[in-house]
């Protein structure tokens, strides 16, 4: 099925399999079509070069976990090899953005699921720096408090619509990565003073964003119950 009126081939109608014309203007057949059509493109297009790269972020969580924990975790050329890891999970996160953004590859799955990404590799450097004494516990708790709130309050309100990342959220996300990786790095002097105040940087916008979603996530919840009830009073009118 193309979608094509036939009209458009001719202008005569042909009788479908449940009798219906599909060559007339304005038929439902031709609208119908364009709907499977839409939707197979849409379903295609989750398999795009973001989503691919959100993909392998996640993929790259066990090996930076590895590199990390190598020879008792203060091996300081397996903690550059951990940091590695952790930059290109970073960068990935910028690219695949700017990919969707660009080409129109924005989708439903990538919206959801590059948050987890970036949570995933976050939670999973925070835990190993806090085992390992480097970083105290009560900054992972906050950052990944936040985090895991946030991505519960998106899947309570997916039902009224999707939260996109927002410039607070994106600007947050670079700034903790900036920070742990420094963290990840084994910096002396004053190097080491420097990741502490990119890290207190880093919880200030980590709650701030966190409460800026929350009113979204209210304000998102209200709009789709009052376009559920306006559509519900149409169609009992």
């Amino acid at each position: 099925m193309t979608g094509v009126p036939a009209s458009a081939a001719g202008g005569s109608a042909k009788a479908t399999p449940t009798g219906q014309a599909s060559g007339e203007a304005g038929g439902v057949k031709p609208a119908r079509g364009g709907k499977i059509a839409a939707a197979a493109v849409n379903q295609a297009s989750v398999w795009n070069i973001a989503n691919l790269l959100t993909m392998l972020r996640l993929l790259l969580v066990p090996a930076f976990v590895a590199l990390m924990l190598a020879d008792g975790g203060y091996d300081p050329a397996w903690r550059s090899f951990a940091w590695a890891a952790f930059a290109i999970a970073m960068i990935t996160d910028l690219f695949d953005g700017h990919l969707a953004r660009t080409y129109n590859l924005v989708t439903d799955f990538g919206k959801i699921a590059d948050p987890i990404a970036d949570k995933a590799i976050m939670g999973a450097a925070l835990i190993c720096l806090s085992a390992l004494g480097d970083l105290p516990w009560w900054v992972t708790a906050v950052i990944l408090g936040r985090e895991l709130g946030i991505t519960l309050l998106r899947f309570l309100v997916i039902r009224y619509g999707v939260i996109p990342a927002s410039r607070g959220g994106k600007l947050k996300t670079l700034t903790q990565g900036v920070a742990v990786g420094m963290y990840i790095l084994a910096l002396t002097g004053w190097l080491a003073t420097l990741r502490w105040w990119v890290m207190a940087a880093a919880v200030v916008l980590t709650v701030a964003t966190g409460l800026d979603y929350v009113r979204q996530a209210i304000v998102l919840r209200r709009q789709g119950i009052a376009e559920r009830k306006a559509a519900l009073e149409e169609t009992e009118a």
